[in-house]
């Protein structure tokens, strides 16, 4: 027995109907060994009984008789290998298909069979004579999806043209004039572009993750911004409703007023001619007793003054009283002209508010600046010297007019600055793209690329076509302006008044925009004072 264990191999104890281990095997007369269920079931499908190994012709059913010697040996060999071959098989390998239970690692894959064998089932196909023939490779897993479904053969090639897998046989056939290349070949190229991929795709995480922060920041940008919106909505409906509440107190109040009025004018002529029919009733009882006298002396005397009728009032004209007829109207025109100012006001002193949350933080670029502007240390104020200073060239600098831009500029979102023009007789305010040309006299509207207020005499300009002109009020001290780069909208404020001078929309930018101021000249040594770059004060 110990001779067997050391000079005979698990491949000696298997069943060539199963390929399995032996169980219960049993011996036919030629000799060879089978499970006792498996020679039992071929020969029940059979009509003569021979050896399924050397094909002898039995003449009557064999009798069976378990082979005591093998299945010992089968059952102690059995034991070695399975302490021998790994019991368990790893992600990266691939399974026996032939095992039944525990799965053993398997060391071939037949291309005919289409099946993965372990070592113990492997034996069959390097001992029987037409399993030899069959095709065996190194281990595959799903090998029916490796193989050609017109060629049988394994797919070893990869088409290029067709970008499709291919056997041998299918570069002979319909692919004859394609370029293909072995699957390592490919496998080369796409691991590359893999790693490309792999390397990428990190960034384009943190990109999205980057995106999705910038969306939210977005959205609770926009619930606050409704918030505030709802809010300034309600303090202006709140403002309305008493507009209208004062207008009903003070059309009741005229109403009233003029039927007071009607009612003691009403009142006053009842009286009189209350008094009227007094003295006509006094009168008539005079006549009547002046009728029946016989003096003749007496009713001479007393007819006199009889002749002469008592002062009384024409009352054949009728007494009408006043109409109300457009007394409504008039005061519904009244009330819609002080609602649209009124919401216009607080719209405009709403629209300032939330405009000035976008407060940037500018200085003026003194290489732009035209060369007779004197600018302040920190570049917030800008004066004329009125001397223009010999310069060297530069490209950037304005030289036919006196401006001068910021040090940034702004290419997205939105952005607010204000400008005080306290004591200023003329000055213009506005942006400007980085493209303008700022050697030359050209008109400065939003086709040349500028939007920008301009203050002379008593009134302002947003030059267009057409220009928009304002009142220049005369305690205008502050401008501030306002822009929304990407929904092409420039509005001008006046901060203290707390109203929106001219808004210009449906801009297009397309470049970078740079806030651009001009102070003017100096006339006659007025136009003296700066314009200063003012931090934003928000009141309510």
């Amino acid at each position: 027995m110990a001779a067997a264990n050391v000079c005979w191999s698990g491949e000696n104890f298997s069943c060539s109907i199963c390929l399995d281990e032996f169980r219960s095997p049993v011996s036919t007369p030629c000799g060879h060994n089978f499970c006792r269920n498996c020679i039992t079931k071929f020969w029940d499908d059979q009509v003569q009984y021979k050896c399924p190994l050397c094909n002898e012709l039995f003449h009557t059913r064999p009798g069976l008789r378990v082979n005591t010697l093998l299945s010992e040996l089968a059952a102690q060999i059995k034991t070695s290998v399975r302490v021998k071959e790994k019991p368990f098989v790893d992600s990266a390998e691939v399974p026996c298909d032939a095992c039944t239970g525990t799965q053993l690692k398997a060391v071939k894959s037949c291309l005919m069979c289409l099946i993965s064998y372990c070592q113990t089932h492997l034996e069959p196909h390097q001992r029987v004579a037409g399993l030899k023939k069959h095709v065996l490779v190194e281990p595959m897993d799903r090998l029916e999806d490796r193989m050609c479904r017109k060629h049988d053969r394994l797919l070893e090639l990869f088409c290029q043209t067709e970008q499709v897998f291919v056997c041998q046989f299918c570069t002979e056939a319909d692919h004859r004039s394609h370029r293909v290349v072995p699957l390592r070949e490919e496998y080369e190229v796409r691991m590359a572009q893999l790693g490309k991929i792999e390397a990428e795709v990190p960034q384009m995480i943190q990109e999205r993750k980057q995106r999705i922060k910038e969306i939210k920041d977005e959205v609770e940008l926009g619930k606050k911004d409704a918030d505030r919106e709802l809010a300034d909505g309600i303090q202006v409906m709140t403002d309305l409703m008493r507009c209208i509440e004062k207008w009903q107190d003070d059309f009741n109040q005229t109403v009233q007023e003029k039927l007071k009025i009607t009612e003691k004018r009403f009142e006053d002529l009842i009286k009189e001619l209350e008094q009227e029919i007094e003295d006509l009733t006094n009168r008539s009882a005079e006549v009547r007793q002046l009728s029946h006298t016989k003096d003749h002396l007496y009713f001479l005397q007393a007819f006199r003054p009889l002749m002469n009728p008592p002062p009384t009032r024409d009352w054949t004209t009728v007494v009408r009283p006043p109409s109300y007829e457009g007394t409504l109207r008039r005061s519904l025109d009244q009330l819609e002209e002080t609602l649209n100012m009124e919401m216009k006001k607080r719209c405009d002193a709403a629209e300032l508010k939330r405009v000035q949350q976008y407060e940037v933080d500018v200085t003026l670029d003194p290489d732009t600046a035209y060369p007779g502007l004197i600018l302040s240390a920190d570049g917030k104020q800008v004066h004329d010297g009125g001397v223009r200073k010999k310069l060297k060239n530069n490209p950037k600098r304005f030289t036919y007019y006196p401006r001068v831009l910021t040090r940034q500029s702004f290419s997205s979102g939105r952005f607010y600055f204000e400008v005080q023009v306290k004591d200023k007789t003329a000055w213009r305010l506005g942006v400007a793209r980085e493209s303008i040309d700022r050697k030359c006299a050209i008109k400065v509207t939003p086709e040349m690329s500028y939007w920008t207020l301009h203050s002379y005499g008593d009134e302002m300009v947003f030059n267009d076509d057409p220009d928009v002109h304002r009142p220049l009020r005369a305690e205008l001290q502050k401008v501030g302006v306002f822009v929304d780069y990407d929904q092409g909208v420039v509005s001008f404020y006046d901060v203290e008044a707390r109203v929106n001078l001219c808004s210009a929309i449906g801009c297009t930018f397309r470049e970078p925009l740079y806030p651009m101021l001009s102070p003017g000249l100096i006339e006659g040594g007025a136009n003296s004072a700066p314009l200063i770059i003012s931090p934003v004060n928000q009141t309510d």
